[in-house]
């Protein structure tokens, strides 16, 4: 027990968050079962650490453990969180908790024999915690770390505290609250970069961006889809190969036969591949008003602007990129679903917005909401692009 004592008391000192996230204020810290899904890359192993950190400092009562470790190869988390609780322990906060067999059953176990002890998990965005574990239904609070917004990445680069923004705040006062950012910043001075390498907390580190990310996504593939989802080892260059074909093909709706035909499987294996790349949020799938999963998307998108620059050799079209930003900025708190002529996308059924890139010609409809790229300010139902990057 010693050692995981001396292992955290190192990383709650070396852990350094540079930007202190929103979910730190939105999770009931006194619920006793809380889950925090992310996918891999987004922090949720610093994030876990900035809570120790932040609450309890120095105090034993709290520690971090990682099923990594060999340990739990031979040992029950139960058992270990009987021994912390009599060591005076009060808050078990666990790391990739779906690398422990039967990682639900010993969470309920926990849960049901300890009721003394907080647990705070880790797991990936793949996890279905309640529709998959019936067991933790009842008991488990669940929540989503995501990658960095536009605002996180600009108060990062420029060490302001800009707040996030409801989307009624930015349809009801857009010039405003952009007058109030460009008073102290120019947002588009650093917008390409965020498009480029903002996302993942990561790009911070000395290393080569589009490498690290390339290493990630083969990890999403690798360990989050084929482990989580249990799918053998054999079909891992069938979805590595259809999520090449999906990023090639860019923002389109998907030839699910074609696919099926270059990658040698059925139409609903692919769809269920689909399926399992978006719950690891390397695509995001963009379906008609009303319809969803099985049928077929209108579009599939990547997940974020980063995933659509290291896979080669695409040719990023800006309108792709504009869109990207604007569905994954959405997509924390609303519904997006496909547009029509008048509309690039639906938002909460009833919303429509036209992305629109520099130079492109408007037919002013009152009824639209016009999101404009190279703007600095808008005006009336004309709203820059980059404010949609404080929605949270």
């Amino acid at each position: 027990m010693e050692a995981f004592y001396r292992t955290h008391a190192y990383l709650v000192e070396h852990t350094n968050a540079p930007v202190r996230r929103d979910l730190m204020d939105e999770i009931n810290w006194n619920d006793r079962l809380i889950g925090i899904k992310g996918m891999r890359g987004v922090g949720k192993t610093t994030f876990l650490l900035q809570y120790a950190k932040e609450k309890f400092g120095t105090d034993r009562s709290c520690l971090y453990i990682n099923m990594n470790n060999f340990y739990f190869s031979n040992h029950s988390l139960l058992d270990f969180a009987k021994q912390f609780q009599q060591r005076g322990g009060k808050v078990l906060l666990i790391d990739q908790v779906f690398k422990q067999p039967n990682w639900s059953e010993e969470l309920r176990a926990c849960y049901d024999q300890l009721p003394n002890l907080k647990i705070v998990f880790t797991g990936s965005s793949v996890m279905r915690l309640k529709d998959e574990n019936p067991q933790l239904n009842d008991i488990v609070k669940s929540y989503n770390l995501r990658g960095f917004s536009f605002r996180e990445f600009l108060n990062l680069q420029t060490g302001m505290k800009f707040r996030s923004y409801s989307l009624d705040e930015i349809l009801k006062n857009h010039e405003q609250l952009a007058k109030g950012i460009l008073a102290k910043v120019r947002p588009l001075d650093y917008l390409q970069d965020y498009m480029h390498h903002g996302f993942y907390p990561f790009f911070l580190e000395k290393r080569n961006f589009s490498e690290n990310l390339l290493k990630t996504m083969n990890m999403m593939v690798e360990v989050d889809i084929l482990l989580i989802k249990q799918i053998e080892l054999k079909y891992l260059s069938k979805i590595k190969k259809l999520l090449y074909l999906l990023a090639v093909d860019g923002s389109k709706a998907p030839n699910v036969s074609q696919l099926a035909g270059e990658i040698q499987t059925s139409r609903a294996t692919v769809m269920n591949y689909i399926k399992y790349l978006a719950d690891a949020r390397l695509i995001n799938i963009v379906y008609p008003i009303g319809e969803e999963f099985p049928k077929k998307p209108s579009r599939i998108m990547m997940h974020n602007p980063n995933l659509m620059f290291p896979i080669y050799p695409v040719r990023v079209e800006e309108r792709d990129v504009l869109e990207t930003f604007f569905v994954n900025s959405m997509w924390k708190d609303h519904k997006v679903n496909k547009g029509d002529k008048h509309a690039s996308f639906y938002v909460d059924g009833t919303l429509p917005f036209k992305i629109c890139t520099e130079g492109m010609k408007i037919k002013n409809n009152p009824d639209t909401i016009y999101v404009q790229h190279k703007s600095e300010l808008g005006r009336g139902n004309k709203i820059p692009l980059w404010l949609f990057g404080f929605l949270y």
